[in-house]
């Protein structure tokens, strides 16, 4: 069944291709599918296009079927094209006339579209969800072992002094930028195109603003050509959500990587969260953080994939758009399989102390000389090269102390104001009021 066939039969071959994967992806749409009917059926009925007796079997038949769609039972029959068409089909099947009327001022173009902006906001809520349980745990890292040193480095040289409690700290605040970028993505999505139809509008007397308070959406996408162009505009700016969490986990991996090798000796997890050699007993490979690292690498191609998909194409739908599917869902979740492995990780991790006693980080503490005396008047060009010629000539014999106290230092980690930043981002995300929308829509 396909809402579009007439009377011929397209090749096998031509389905084929042109199906690909399609049937696949619809199924994870399924239970938004289902939500965009059960705001657009109550929508026509209260504009006149659907009676009442028609309105309450659709809406009874649909909230049973997203039950079954969110239990993961519903299927897509052999046969059938995609999630659409086999809702309209148990409809018909069930209801007989009245399901054929789900359709009424509904085009494909902008059934999918509702669905695909339903779906990616559930999917940003799950993603920052995740996020804020590993900035949380990076935060408690951060002020569990703010005053354990650690090696600080530029150009992949000994440099300054460090701690763990910047580390993790750095890393929680990164993700609050990365939230940031989530936040702006789930504004541009969270607008209504539904009755935009196929991206002309529809001469029926439809009310749009009303299946945007149905479907909890913040806003319309006004003009209907505009809603059309939200197909791969909306994928793009998920992409570099995406992107900017991956180059953020990803750093934090390669990190991990890094500290755990044998030369650097930083830090250390359980024998479980490694593996071993074919040959080489003593080794624990890092292989979890390897492969966040790969994900993740992966995941910043995202915004080019998406681009490279749907950048040359005119106004107005394209079948070009369903590849982004296949790019998209999948980086969905291997970014919140990476967040998970992370948040797990990081419960384990071993930090060790005294690093900073070997003397091979004896120059780490040059900067810290030349501000003592510095403090203590010495004009600091000249200090500089008092402590310059010490090292020089080998007589460089630091105090190992580190005094930092303005803000975001070793001393003052502003761990608060972090958690601060992050709760004002985090707070602007409507998804309790949206649930309470998705809820009345679902239960009646």
């Amino acid at each position: 069944m396909k809402l579009w066939q007439k009377d011929y039969q397209v090749l096998s071959s031509i389905e084929t291709f042109t199906v690909g994967r399609d049937r696949e992806m619809d199924l994870l749409l399924a239970p938004f599918d289902i939500l965009g009917s059960l705001a657009h059926i109550r929508m026509l009925s209260e504009v006149g296009l659907l009676d009442a007796a028609d309105f309450a079997q659709l809406e009874s038949a649909l909230q049973a079927l997203y039950r079954e769609a969110e239990q993961g039972k519903l299927l897509i029959e052999e046969g059938v094209e995609d999630i659409h068409s086999q809702v309209e089909l148990l409809l018909t099947r069930q209801l007989g006339e009245a399901g054929k009327k789900i359709h009424s001022g509904r085009s494909r173009n902008d059934q999918v579209l509702v669905d695909l902006r339903l779906f990616f906001r559930a999917e940003i809520q799950q993603i920052v969800q995740l996020m804020e349980t590993l900035f949380n745990r990076l935060q408690v890292l951060s002020e569990e072992h703010k005053n354990v040193l650690l090696p600080g480095y530029t150009h992949f040289q000994v440099a300054m002094p460090s701690s763990f409690g910047l580390w993790f700290g750095a890393y929680a605040e990164s993700l609050a930028d990365d939230l940031q970028l989530f936040h702006a993505a789930y504004q541009i999505i969270n607008q209504n195109p539904l009755g935009s139809a196929a991206g002309y509008g529809s001469s029926f007397p439809l009310n749009r603003r009303r299946t945007t308070e149905l479907l909890g959406f913040g806003d319309l996408n006004y003009n209907v050509v505009h809603a059309q162009m939200g197909r791969g505009k909306s994928e793009l700016v998920l992409a570099f959500g995406l992107s900017s969490l991956a180059h953020t986990l990803g750093k934090l991996a390669m990190d991990v990587v890094l500290f755990l090798n044998q030369n650097f000796g930083f830090i250390s997890f359980p024998d479980e969260l490694t593996t071993g050699s074919s040959i080489m007993p003593h080794k624990k490979n890092p292989d979890v953080f390897e492969l966040i690292r790969a994900r993740c690498n992966h995941l910043q191609t995202l915004p080019g994939q998406v681009s490279q998909l749907t950048g040359n194409l005119p106004s107005g739908y394209h079948r070009d758009f369903q590849l982004l599917k296949e790019v998209l869902f999948p980086a969905l979740e291997s970014a919140k399989a990476c967040i998970r492995i992370a948040v797990f990780a990081f419960g384990e991790i071993q930090v060790k102390t005294g690093l900073l006693e070997d003397a091979r980080y004896a120059y780490l503490f040059s900067v810290e000389e030349v501000n003592r005396l510095v403090l203590q008047g010495v004009p600091f060009r000249d200090a500089y090269r008092q402590v310059g010629e010490a090292i020089a000539s080998g007589d460089f014999h630091p105090q190992k102390t580190v005094a930092h106290t303005h803000e975001g230092s070793i001393g003052n980690l502003c761990t608060l104001e972090i958690k601060q930043k992050w709760e004002r981002i985090y707070g602007a995300f409507p998804f309790e009021a949206v649930g309470k929308r998705i809820q009345q829509l679902t239960q009646g």
